[in-house]
């Protein structure tokens, strides 16, 4: 996937932000409109429920709910005044909260008493997307007055009934399409970048990018468990295992995160920090699991315990961040941008934990909105961290090419070194052609052009040298003026071509230059057969030089 197409997914996922952040104000006042306030008393056993419908004055309506404890309650509505009519049918909504059992008894302004009871699911049946349950209100031409409520077994982390509204099936309906896009979008994004991520791991093999499947894996199920859909999948299940699934898998994206934020930024932590960011990413994953194991148990305790270490989590992107700006991090920009809303929400919902802000419908909906965007700009971040690592891959394969070739080079001809020209050389099958050129007289080169120019008179002579031999052929200078050429028998070079080719080439200040050659043919199969082949072609440079230079001399094949 191109950056580019990232970078309309990100602007598609700022506008949903802004569609969002639009119409949130909205519906916040509509919801506000349609609340409804509710009052609570402990119950001790014995109450009558048409008793407690006739004095609503023995609730407490001041008190905040967390506060009383875990246990059984009631809990009653203030006046409602509403009718559910075959054209219009009630619901009333309600937060799903840990409780065992739920009652409702709807009383109408005739004095008619309906009764709902929960099965051993609890709220399972009532739980529509957004994880809000909507209790159906039967038909009646009298007007529905207050309904009381019986809570069996409330944990009371947040509270024992919150979140009661009026609404009606259409606005449940919409709501409900609503809220199916969104975690159908959610899904299919998380779905298509764990294959894409997988697949780019399968060929690059970087820890970053399976961490990164794994986190968005995690956060489908958690998508899956906070959204309410798992209800509408296992109708059978019970409300409260929905909500340990729905620790657990955030648990379990909490460390997932946190090894992917350790293993992306290419920089080098302290050990303190790299500790921590251990601890942490193995900490939030055990209290998501403590919950889903112990929760039934003591729930404020461990949801405790799982909140603090979901702060701690969060306490991670401060010297992750300082660390990334003090080594000036290519990636610390994208990764600000994709966890800055996840961040906030987070100490939003950690804020609400610790009953410092109210409990929120959009702020409990709110994480997957925020993952969404993170998926979104860590992906793009993904990308951006790949383009790295290939340059880098890149300029290391180039560098390791230009190594080795300096190492097998002459630096200032451009040929084969000794060693290169050996290693080549030798094991080469059949008869070779061994040509051993030595420019005539160099010293006085030297002397008359300085070394500046001697290195320039070797430079064109290795030129010609280069130019004129075939193509299969081996160029090569074996140190200082002495240059070396090695061709197949079958196909030989013409000495005299290579002096045709010297003679011809322009030197500085049109200085003469001339060359003698050694040429030997023979076998090159082992070192022992270099050192003969080489003698031999020395043995005729030296006849060469001896007939007045500027010529070349051949000897029979090499013993």
């Amino acid at each position: 996937m191109s950056v580019l197409r990232f970078l309309r997914l990100a602007f598609l996922a700022g506008a949903l932000f802004v569609l969002l952040g639009a119409t949130a104000p909205a519906q916040a006042q509509d919801s506000r409109d349609r609340a409804i306030g509710v009052c609570v008393l402990r119950d001790t056993g014995g109450m009558r429920p048409a008793e407690l419908l006739r004095h609503p004055e023995r609730f407490d309506c001041t008190t905040q709910q967390y506060r009383l404890g875990p246990g059984d309650y009631w809990a009653i509505t203030q006046p409602i005044d509403a009718a559910s009519t075959a054209e219009r049918p009630l619901r009333i909504n309600f937060a799903s909260l840990w409780q065992q059992r739920l009652s409702a008894y709807l009383l109408y302004a005739d004095g008619r008493i309906h009764r709902y009871q929960s099965d051993a699911r609890g709220i399972t049946p009532l739980i529509q997307l957004g994880a809000m349950a909507a209790l159906p209100v039967p038909r009646s031409e009298a007007k529905l007055s207050r309904i009381l409520w019986h809570v069996e077994g409330a944990a009371n982390v947040r509270g024992i009934l919150l979140g009661a509204e009026r609404s009606d099936v259409q606005r449940n309906a919409t709501t409900n399409l609503a809220m199916a896009a969104l975690y159908a979008c959610f899904g299919g994004m998380c779905l298509a970048l764990i294959v894409y991520n997988f697949a780019l791991w399968c060929a690059m093999r970087y820890n970053f990018q399976l961490h990164y499947c794994a986190l968005l894996a995690m956060l489908i199920g958690y998508a899956l468990s906070s959204s309410g859909a798992m209800a509408w999948f296992w109708p059978d299940l019970v409300n409260n295992d929905r909500l340990r699934c729905n620790y657990l898998f955030l648990g379990l994206a909490g460390g997932c995160a946190a090894m992917f934020t350790r293993s992306f930024f290419e920089i080098r932590r302290s050990r303190l920090v790299d500790i921590y960011t251990r601890v942490i990413a193995v900490a939030v994953p055990v209290s998501g699991i403590t919950v889903f194991l112990f929760g039934g148990f003591n729930l404020r305790f461990t949801d405790m315990f799982y909140t603090l270490t979901i702060l701690g989590l969060v306490s991670i992107v401060v010297p992750t961040l300082w660390q990334a700006w003090v080594q000036r991090s290519h990636f610390l920009w994208l990764f600000s941008v994709a966890w800055s809303a996840p961040i906030v929400l987070a100490m939003m919902r950690i804020m609400a934990n610790l009953h410092l802000l109210p409990w929120s419908f959009w702020l409990d909906n709110s994480t997957v909105l925020s993952m969404m965007f993170e998926a979104l700009v860590s992906a793009l971040a993904v990308a951006y961290r790949i383009k790295f690592l290939r340059d880098e891959r890149d300029e290391a394969i180039a560098s390791e090419v230009l190594a080795r070739r300096l190492a097998d080079t002459d630096p200032l001809t451009g040929l084969l070194n000794r060693r290169a020209f050996l290693a080549q050389a030798i094991g080469r099958p059949g008869a070779q052609q061994l040509l051993i050129a030595d420019l005539d007289h160099f010293k006085r080169v030297n002397e008359t052009l300085g070394h500046d120019g001697g290195d320039e008179v070797l430079r064109l002579f290795a030129r010609a040298l280069r130019t004129t031999a075939p193509a299969d052929a081996l160029v090569a200078r074996l140190g200082g003026e002495e240059f070396a050429v090695l061709a197949t028998a079958s196909a030989p070079i013409e000495p005299e071509q290579l002096l045709n080719k010297l003679r011809q080439t322009r030197m500085p200040f049109d200085l003469k230059v001339t060359a003698s050659i050694g040429a030997c043919t023979g076998p090159l199969a082992d070192d022992r057969d270099w050192k003969a082949l080489y003698r031999c072609a020395d043995i005729a440079l030296f006849e060469a030089k001896s007939a007045g230079r500027d010529r070349a001399r051949a000897r029979r094949e090499a013993a």
